[in-house]
């Protein structure tokens, strides 16, 4: 399944201008997650957003993983 899956997104993450604009995206988002993490009282909200931030640094990872 691996095999496979990183096949499929082989196009994709090595296709400079739409994996940059990936990146851009995913850097906002933890950008805007960490303002929430600033603002937030809860610890459970503390840990989810915490959460949050780890997929998207591994997303950001997404090429390296793919390309090996």
């Amino acid at each position: 399944m691996k095999l496979v899956v990183d096949n499929n997104l082989k196009p994709f993450v090595n296709n400079t201008k739409l994996y940059n604009l990936f990146l851009e995206e995913v850097a906002e988002r933890i950008a805007l997650t960490h303002v929430s993490l600033e603002q937030s009282r809860e610890i459970d909200e503390v840990y989810r957003l915490q959460g949050e931030i780890r997929v998207l640094r591994s997303l950001m990872r997404l090429r390296d993983k793919v390309n090996g």
